[in-house]
């Protein structure tokens, strides 16, 4: 990804486009597997020694508050996050605590027309997405 990209989409945002947060949103879309925000800190203090970890921390909550990023949290706890904001289900191998993206259409009309059958009362659903715990081999 480019810095224009990055730069587009906080502007779209309406967020001020600051060197932070385009570094913390660059990092975020550089590292592959859903990093964590020790992940994403380790990558910026390499490139960026300047931003503090608590800079980062508040810029990773407003990227998500902004619904540019999302949190992805693994069984064993640990908070990940995800840049792809398209519909997609996460393969999570609990060895090694990896996430991996998967996407299958099909998959998505089957959950998406069991839903709409089984009309939960009082309930709006606004997004599903799977986690499918297993192990990569």
């Amino acid at each position: 990804m480019n810095q224009h990209f990055v730069r587009s989409q906080l502007s779209e945002k309406r967020l001020k486009v600051t060197p932070q947060r385009v570094a913390v949103f660059e990092a975020l879309l550089r590292l592959k597997h859903h990093p964590t925000a020790e992940n994403i800190i380790d990558y910026i203090k390499k490139n960026h020694p300047n931003i503090s970890v608590g800079t980062v921390y508040k810029i990773l909550e407003l990227l998500v508050e902004k619904q540019l990023i999302r949190k992805v949290k693994t069984e064993s706890g640990i908070m990940r996050y995800d840049a792809i904001m398209h519909r997609h289900h996460h393969l999570y191998c609990e060895d090694t605590d990896r996430i991996e993206d998967f996407e299958d259409p099909e998959l998505d009309r089957l959950i998406s027309d069991y839903f709409k059958r089984k009309k939960i009362k009082g309930f709006r659903i606004k997004d599903i997405t799977l986690q499918i715990t297993g192990t990569f081999s």
